[in-house]
């Protein structure tokens, strides 16, 4: 009989992903709902040592795949070591992060397991027997209430949404056999960003900018994103396109879903692809010289006026609060 809950806890270049502990903290939240436990699941090479980390936060177990064919991530042998704990420990409901690695695994293993996945989620609940899902729909214009079918029940959660919890559990760490079964993919290359950079999907604070940046010099924008807590750059499709920043900028629906506590958006018009990547952020600053740009119907706060003017006063002000 299925029961309690199990989480897969990203884990990547030596640490876990802030989205790790904040999917392990709504697992927790939602077995004590279920009455169930929470067993959280770490695979990599390396990983054994610091999986205990994760009772921290809420895990009952930690069941821990170490084995040297998972040190890069493939989505086939990750599915299919995944696939085998979840067949073993039945679990009721299977959480997983909507980051760029938690989308691609958690699609490829709820056609595995022939169950419902809730993609992107902003809020979860139990209503009896069955787990629903609040997430945002066709572009971020209506959020909806989905009930999931099969079993497990499954739910991948936003980043920067869910509240991390420190709610101590025994964290028993148990190894399981790892089988990565036949792959036919490798990693051939692995290109790292500038390590000194917050990910997109992980910053506190977000500083964007759009085609009226007016070419590819983001420097205004990267000294305000330094001096902001958690702070990194991101860009709109159409900067993007005209070659100033790379794809790995890029905000949006083609882009990537952020929900930082800050989004300060820069010479962006506000196209509803934009708005449908970042319209959860919990407060939208927007800065453009159009008082009919859409950006401002979205935003919290809006300013009239040339970024070129207003971005360095700010980053002057941020940085005088700072001391």
């Amino acid at each position: 009989m299925a029961q309690g809950v199990l989480v897969f806890a990203e884990y990547m270049d030596g640490a876990f992903r802030k989205i790790a502990f904040e999917a392990v903290s709504e697992g927790r939240r939602l077995a004590d709902a279920i009455n169930g436990p929470l067993i959280g699941v770490v695979l990599g090479a390396g990983v054994e040592g610091t999986a205990a980390e994760l009772g921290k936060y809420g895990a009952d177990k930690i069941l821990v795949g170490d084995d040297p064919a998972l040190a890069d991530y493939t989505t086939e042998a990750y599915t299919n070591v995944l696939f085998d704990i979840v067949k073993e420990n039945a679990p009721r409901i299977l959480l997983l992060g909507a980051s760029t690695r938690g989308k691609d695994l958690s699609a490829r293993l709820s056609a595995r397991l022939d169950t419902g996945l809730a993609m992107d989620c902003i809020a979860l609940s139990v209503d009896g027997e069955t787990l629903i899902a609040t997430r945002p729909i066709f572009g971020g214009k209506v959020i909806a209430e989905v009930a999931i079918e099969g079993m497990p029940q499954m739910a991948a959660i936003r980043p920067n949404v869910m509240e991390i919890v420190e709610t101590a559990k025994a964290g028993v760490v148990e190894s399981v056999p790892v089988n990565p079964g036949v792959t036919r993919s490798r990693l051939l290359e692995n290109k790292v960003a500038t390590a000194s950079r917050v990910d997109l999907t992980e910053a506190e604070s977000i500083v964007s900018g759009g085609r009226g940046m007016g070419g590819p010099d983001f420097s205004l924008l990267e000294e305000l994103a330094e001096a902001l807590v958690g702070g990194t750059v991101g860009a709109s499709r159409s900067a993007v396109d005209e070659g100033w920043r790379p794809h790995s900028d890029q905000v949006g629906q083609t882009g990537k879903v952020v929900s930082p506590n800050l989004y300060i958006a820069c010479g962006i018009s506000g196209a509803i692809q934009h708005l449908a990547g970042m319209g959860s952020s919990k407060y939208i600053v927007a800065i453009n010289k159009d008082p009919e740009a859409p950006i401002f119907k979205k935003a919290d706060y809006g300013i009239v006026e040339d970024l070129f003017k207003v971005v360095p006063a700010i980053t002057a002000e941020v940085k005088k609060l700072k001391g």
